[in-house]
C-alpha cells in the first residue's frame, strides 16, 4: 500500500471512529454522494421503477406512479441523513435501531404498507432496497472514479441510511401482516359463534323433544358434542387474538376456593376421559382472589394436554398446594419426554414439538392450549414452567400469587 493510500485509510478510520462530529474533507474529484443523489433523483427513480416492474405479478397492473411509490421521499431521507453530523456513538445507536424518530410514520414505513396492500411479498420489497443500493453506487461510481476520505465516509453513511430504511420497511411490513392475521382471526372467531350457538341449541331441542328414534338420538348427540368442541376452539382463537393484540387476557378476580374448582374440573375431565386415571391431591390454604373461569381453563388445558400425550396405562397426577404467598398447581404425566430444545417455543401459539418414540416420531400439538394457559397465568401475575425427562415424566407447574 502506498504512503498516500495509508494516510487516506488512517484519516478515514479516525473520522469514522472518533468521538468528534464528522466534518469530511472537500472532494478532490467528482461529486459528493449526497449531492449526486439529489441531482440525479429522476434517473435513480427511473431505475427503481424499472426494477419494481419486474416484481410480478403484483407489478403487472401498477401505474408508474405506484411503482415509484415514496422513492423520492426515501432518497430525500438518505441525502439528509448523509449530510447530518454524526458521532461514533450515534453511529452505533443507529446501527442498533436506536435512531430517534422524527415523525409518526416514515417514508419507508408508508412504502411498506403500500407494497403490502399492492400484493408485494416481503422478499420483493427487500429486493427493491437491494436494487436501489446497487443502482446508486453504480451511477455514482461512474461520475466519481477516484475516492477520497470524504467519499468513503459518505459511502458508509449511505449504507447506514439504506439499512435503516430497510429495517423500518421490514418491521412495518411484518407488523401489518401480524395485525391483519390477528384481525382476520378475531372477526372469523367472533362471527362463527352465532351460528354455532344456533346449531348447539337446535341439537339440544331435538334431544329434548323425545320424538326421535335411537339412531337419530345418536346423530343429534354427535352434532351437539362436535359443536361444543368447535365452540371451544373458537373461544381459544378469541383468547389468542386478545393476547396477540397486546391487551392480555381479561381477568376478573373474585374470592374463590381453588380446592373446589380443581375437584370440579378433575371430575369433569374424568367424565370426558372415562378410560384414564386422573388423580388429585390438594393441601394447604387454597383460598384467594383469582378468576374462577380462567383457573378452570388452566386445569382443563393442562389435564387435556397430559391425557393426549401420556401413556394410556399411566395415571395423570394433579397437585394443588397452598403456600404462604402463592398456590402451586402442577400436572404430571408419564409419556415420551419433550426435547429440551423445544422448551423455548413450548408456550408459543400455533407451534408444534416433535418427540421421538422409537422408529415412530410423534408430533405433539402444543399450540393454542399452552399459549392460552401461559397468558392466563401471567395475567394473574404468576409463572408457569415445565420439566420433562424419560425417568421422571413431564410436569407443568403454574404458580398463582395470592396478591399481585
Amino acid at each position: 500500500m502506498g504512503e498516500s493510500a495509508k494516510n487516506l485509510f488512517k484519516k478515514s478510520a479516525a473520522v469514522l471512529h472518533g468521538q468528534e462530529k464528522q466534518q469530511p474533507d472537500s472532494p478532490q474529484q467528482g461529486i459528493r454522494l449526497a449531492d449526486f443523489i439529489h441531482a440525479n433523483t429522476k434517473q435513480i427513480a427511473s431505475e427503481w421503477e424499472s426494477f419494481a416492474r419486474t416484481l410480478t405479478p403484483a407489478a403487472n397492473d401498477m401505474t408508474p406512479l405506484a411503482l415509484r411509490d415514496h422513492i423520492q421521499e426515501i432518497l430525500a431521507f438518505i441525502v439528509s441523513d448523509i449530510n447530518s453530523p454524526e458521532t461514533s456513538l450515534e453511529q452505533i445507536q443507529k446501527s442498533q435501531g436506536g435512531k430517534e424518530r422524527t415523525s409518526a410514520s416514515t417514508a419507508a414505513e408508508t412504502h411498506a404498507a403500500l407494497r403490502l396492500a399492492g400484493g408485494f411479498n416481503i422478499d420483493q420489497m427487500v429486493s427493491e432496497y437491494r436494487a436501489l443500493r446497487a443502482s446508486v453506487i453504480k451511477l455514482w461510481s461512474r461520475a466519481n472514479t477516484q475516492m477520497n476520505s470524504a467519499d468513503i465516509i459518505d459511502l458508509t453513511r449511505f449504507h447506514e441510511s439504506i439499512d435503516q430504511e430497510l429495517a423500518e420497511s421490514v418491521s412495518h411490513y411484518t407488523q401489518k401482516v401480524s395485525y391483519s392475521k390477528d384481525l382476520f382471526m378475531g372477526i372469523l372467531s367472533h362471527d362463527l359463534r352465532s351460528p354455532l350457538n344456533v346449531i348447539s341449541m337446535s341439537a339440544q331441542m331435538l334431544l329434548g323433544m323425545g320424538a326421535v328414534n335411537e339412531r337419530q338420538t345418536v346423530l343429534t348427540k354427535q352434532i351437539s358434542e362436535s359443536t361444543s368442541r368447535i365452540t371451544a376452539i373458537v373461544n381459544d382463537l378469541l383468547d389468542v387474538t386478545r393476547a396477540r393484540f397486546g391487551s392480555g387476557l381479561p381477568v376478573i378476580r373474585a374470592p374463590m376456593d381453588m380446592d373446589f374448582v380443581s375437584r370440579q374440573l378433575v371430575d369433569e375431565m374424568r367424565a370426558a376421559y372415562p378410560t384414564r386415571t386422573i388423580l388429585l391431591e390438594t393441601s394447604g390454604d387454597l383460598k384467594g382472589e383469582w378468576d374462577k373461569a380462567r383457573i378452570g381453563q388452566v386445569l382443563s388445558n393442562l389435564i387435556g394436554n397430559a391425557v393426549q400425550y401420556s401413556f394410556k396405562e399411566s395415571s395423570i397426577d394433579v397437585t394443588v398446594k397452598g403456600e404462604l404467598e402463592e398456590v402451586v398447581l402442577s400436572v404430571h404425566n408419564q409419556g415420551v419426554p419433550i426435547p429440551p430444545e423445544k422448551f423455548g417455543t413450548l408456550f408459543a401459539s400455533l407451534t408444534r414439538a416433535v418427540t421421538d418414540e422409537g422408529d415412530h416420531p410423534m408430533e405433539v400439538n402444543l399450540g393454542l392450549g399452552l399459549y392460552i394457559t401461559e397468558e392466563i397465568v401471567v395475567s394473574h401475575g404468576g409463572t408457569i414452567d415445565v420439566a420433562s425427562s424419560e425417568k421422571d415424566g413431564t410436569t407443568f407447574t403454574a404458580r398463582f400469587p395470592r396478591l399481585v
